[in-house]
């Protein structure tokens, strides 16, 4: 079953998962790692920059992956290029058949290895889930036709973890009424804060016109985890969760049953549609994480 039906009818839940970043190399290399991935998800997100560092480019990779047969979702973030370029790279990519987009505003330059760089944001990220949505319905952000138009799967994300709750739960509903028809949510560590979260978007509706789409990241070790609370905006790493991998015996087993508690904490919460998976493990673990739960394209 294709990610968008997923989407539309949430007969199972969905399972995603981050695409690793390729610095340059050849196609060879991002056919092993679809090879590895393609058959344990329903669809993998191919990054545009992340943490703003320069990868090869997420047209480039999509279209890539889309010529190997997989169900992609090309990430688009705002930081780096203006609307005539954004809007030039999901029409180009779609010319290939990539037809997902999900639509970030993208960290700030100073989170990566050239900080010097300019930074663009025309549009944040709400605003251009609108501007994709009109390039699915056939227009161009100036009102021009965009010829022989295909329809997209427009999607966003959002932080529950970043507070005022309230102003998270507002901005929801803003991404899904400007046309995003699934959220993925960014990584947390703070359970309560998402069964908020949920409950308010539950309770405007959004879950009613959009998938939303947990984020867990797979990691080894407390190093990790204090990595994450230290140096990447936007996350928050209790210190009880750091003692409970760092005074573990097995680092790479406490991390891992770490992740599964989230999985199985979000999966019971009312209105979450699937999961979505960053793995820094690069092992077999994203295997055995679906396999636990029942996850995934052969269980269609």
């Amino acid at each position: 079953m294709s990610f968008d039906s997923l989407v539309k009818n949430r007969a199972r839940p969905i399972v995603t998962a981050e695409f690793p970043s390729i610095n340059g190399g050849t196609l060879d290399q991002v056919a092993r790692e679809w090879e590895r991935l393609g058959p344990l998800v329903d669809a993998v997100n191919v990054t545009d920059n992340p943490a703003a560092h320069a990868h090869s480019s997420n047209v480039s990779v999509a279209i890539a992956l889309q010529n190997l047969g997989a169900d992609v979702i090309m990430q688009v973030v705002c930081r780096d290029k203006n609307r005539l370029a954004i809007q030039a790279d999901i029409v180009g990519a779609a010319m290939h058949g990539v037809r997902t987009i999900c639509a970030l505003t993208g960290d700030d330059v100073t989170a990566g290895d050239e900080p010097e760089a300019r930074r663009v944001f025309d549009l944040d990220g709400p605003q251009l889930i609108s501007v994709a949505t009109g390039l699915s319905q056939g227009t161009f952000l100036s009102g021009r036709k965009v010829t022989d138009h295909k329809e997209l799967l427009v999607g966003g994300v959002e932080n529950p973890f970043a507070p005022p709750m309230q102003t998270r739960i507002k901005r929801a509903r803003m991404k899904v009424d400007a046309g995003a028809k699934f959220l993925q949510l960014q990584i947390g560590y703070q359970p309560e804060m998402l069964e908020e979260f949920m409950a308010g978007i539950v309770a405007n509706g959004v879950t009613q016109d959009a998938a939303i789409i947990p984020t867990v990241i797979l990691t080894k070790n407390s190093r990790a985890l204090n990595f994450m609370n230290d140096k990447v905006a936007g996350i928050v790493v209790p210190q009880n969760v750091i003692d409970r991998v760092a005074e573990s015996e097995d680092q790479p087993e406490a991390s891992y049953q770490l992740v599964r508690d989230s999985v199985e904490h979000a999966l019971s919460l009312p209105g979450v549609a699937g999961i979505h998976i960053t793995d820094f493990r690069h092992d077999d673990t994203v295997a055995r994480l679906v396999s636990d739960f029942n996850l995934g394209p052969q269980h269609n």
